[in-house]
C-alpha cells in the first residue's frame, strides 16, 4: 500500500514496502506492483 505523507512542505508517496518515496501517487503505485520489498537497487 502507498502511504501519503508530508515532508519538506511537500506531499511524498511512500512505499510500505521498502520506503521508496515518490512525489506522484501513480509512480509510486506502479513501483509498488513490482517491489520486491528488499529495498531500492538504487540510491535516490
Amino acid at each position: 500500500m502507498v502511504v501519503q505523507t508530508e515532508r519538506d512542505d511537500m506531499t511524498w508517496f511512500r512505499c510500505e514496502a521498502c520506503g521508496l518515496m515518490f512525489d506522484d501517487r501513480e509512480e509510486a503505485t506502479k513501483h509498488e506492483d513490482n517491489c520486491d520489498a528488499e529495498g531500492p537497487s538504487y540510491i535516490q
